[in-house]
Parts: C-alpha cells; structure tokens; sequence
C-alpha cells in the first residue's frame, strides 16, 4: 500500500464519493485506510465513569483503500508509483506529474558505493 498517515486523498466510490479528507490511520493488513469526516458510524455507548452521560458517539469506520485516491500538489487526484533515486534510495512520486512525494526508504551502504 502506497498511502501513508497524513496524506491528502479522495474519495473515488462508494456512498462517500467525491469528498476529501486526511489520512488518520492506515490498517496494512486489512487493506484499509480511515480517513478524517469519511465513512461516519454512529457508536452507542454505555453509561460509565468515562462517559457519564452515555448516548451516541460519531467516528470514522476504515473504508477500502482501493477507494481512495491521493490528491496531489496541484490539487488534482494521482496515481503513486515507487522510483529508484540517484543514491540507491526509493520515494514515492505522483504518476501524473512526476512530483516527488517523499523518501520510503534510505540508500543501502553497498548500493551506496557501487
């Protein structure tokens, strides 16, 4: 999975299509992303010390990370692709314009030297 906390994406299918929002949490192993004002879920929660008053809590649920897109510096959705830099290193950079959106993962000391 490309997407990464924080990210800026839209909403590309489901009943939420067409917002935007930021990434709060990303589920790796479920495939799925949460993000912030999408997907909201009423909870019912039970009187106790914490919640004196009880009643009904609005929360984000995870939607499918597949129906996500990442919207990009000039404000239009992108594809993310990996590349290799010049060091040895790999970032992510947006497929429509080439824009680099951050380095994943440092150079390796042997790549470094060859």
């Amino acid at each position: 999975m490309r997407i990464k906390v924080g990210d800026t994406v839209k909403v590309i299918a489901g009943d939420d299509k067409g917002a935007t929002g930021k990434v709060i949490r990303v589920i790796r192993d479920k495939n799925r992303v949460v993000v912030e004002g999408v997907n909201k879920i009423q909870k019912h929660v039970k009187r106790s010390q914490k919640s004196p008053q009880g009643g009904r809590l609005s929360k984000e649920a995870p939607i499918n990370a597949s129906n996500v897109m990442l919207v990009g510096a000039n404000g239009e959705t992108t594809r993310i692709g990996v590349r290799k830099t010049s060091d040895g290193g790999k970032e992510r950079f947006a497929r429509n314009g080439g824009a680099s959106l951050g380095l994943i993962a440092p150079a390796k000391k042997k790549a470094a030297q060859k």
